[in-house]
């Protein structure tokens, strides 16, 4: 039987097996019994896979956040494809033969990490001129730097991929910094802004392979998590200013925008609204691009995107 092809490839005539990280794993109640459902990752992205047959057996064979070896064949549902599993088990060390390899079935940046990780160093030395904010985020480099260089920004929405979190804090942190400037505000307070916006994802969120919720990040969120990692930091530089301390709190809890998108505060400076439309704009952007590349239909639209609740155009050579 042939191989199945990388998930951005897969199409309703794909047959065959692969080698997938599962990253969720669900037993649901049909009219004609429980079936799975499963989200399914490699390197190049995550598809939705489902089991009809032999469930209480293959339920078994594996648990969510393991590798697993597949047989199946695409299908399309609702406009997406899904694969409809035949076989399913954990992957074995003699699976490695046929060439199973960890890094084929971990979604990561299309960047390298480490040329990521330079570029944010360099841009904090570069524009951090306050001295107090310089030492707060190179302490944030120093204390939480092994885990934002690979952690995920999300659990699904957007930047979910290995080093997805580091990636979209540069961004954040180049376009906060140049529209800080166009409008006069404080370049110093968007760059803190735009580094420890999310630091509370790095407890939100416990991760290896697969993005799970911690018990901290369920029972408080990680703006919470982030104001208090804020506060903590602040605490250590001796002498740091509490109103400076304050305005950079204030960043981290009002970043979603709005009470109704999460934020327990709303922006309530220049450098706030700033933080909190590029934060947006990042995301939307993310999910926009992934919208468009993952849309299998014909035509110059994409399908309607729930999150973003509208189709997308699909401009042809691009």
């Amino acid at each position: 039987m042939d191989r199945l092809p990388p998930i951005l490839e897969l199409t309703a005539n794909s047959t065959g097996w692969g080698f997938y990280l599962c990253a969720r794993k669900e037993v649901r109640s049909g009219r004609s019994g429980d079936f799975l459902t499963l989200l399914l990752q490699d390197k190049s992205g995550q598809v939705g896979a489902t089991v009809f047959e032999d469930v209480d057996a293959l339920r078994q064979e594996f648990e969510a956040g393991e590798f697993v070896k597949v047989r199946g064949r695409g299908n399309v549902y609702r406009q997406r494809i899904e694969l409809v599993l035949e076989k399913i088990r954990r992957v074995q060390d003699r699976d490695r033969a046929d060439g199973f390899r960890e890094e084929e079935c971990i979604p990561c940046a299309p960047r390298p990490v480490e040329d990521m990780w330079r570029e944010l160093n360099e841009l904090i030395s570069r524009e951090a001129k306050n001295p107090w904010v310089r030492e707060l985020l190179r302490r944030t480099l120093e204390q939480f730097g092994d885990r934002l260089r690979i952690w995920p920004a999300a659990q699904l929405v957007h930047h979910a991929y290995r080093g997805g979190l580091l990636e979209h804090v540069l961004k954040m942190s180049e376009i906060g910094v140049s529209l800080a400037r166009s409008y006069n505000a404080d370049a110093d307070l968007v760059l803190a802004g735009a580094l420890l916006h999310d630091i509370g994802k790095l407890e939100e969120l416990d991760y290896e392979c697969v993005a799970q919720y911690s018990t901290a990040g369920n029972l408080l969120g990680h703006i919470t998590l982030g104001a208090q990692a804020v506060s903590r930091m602040a605490a250590g530089i001796e002498g740091f200013p509490e109103a400076l301390k304050i305005e950079i709190e204030h960043l981290v809890l009002s970043h979603h925008g709005s009470r109704e998108f999460g934020s327990p505060v709303e922006p309530m400076t220049v450098e706030a609204f700033i933080l909190a439309a590029v934060d947006d704009l990042d995301a939307k952007i993310h999910q926009v691009r992934r919208h468009v590349a993952e849309d299998e239909g014909e035509g110059d639209f994409t399908g309607y995107h729930p999150r973003l609740k509208r189709v997308l155009f699909k401009p042809s050579g691009r």
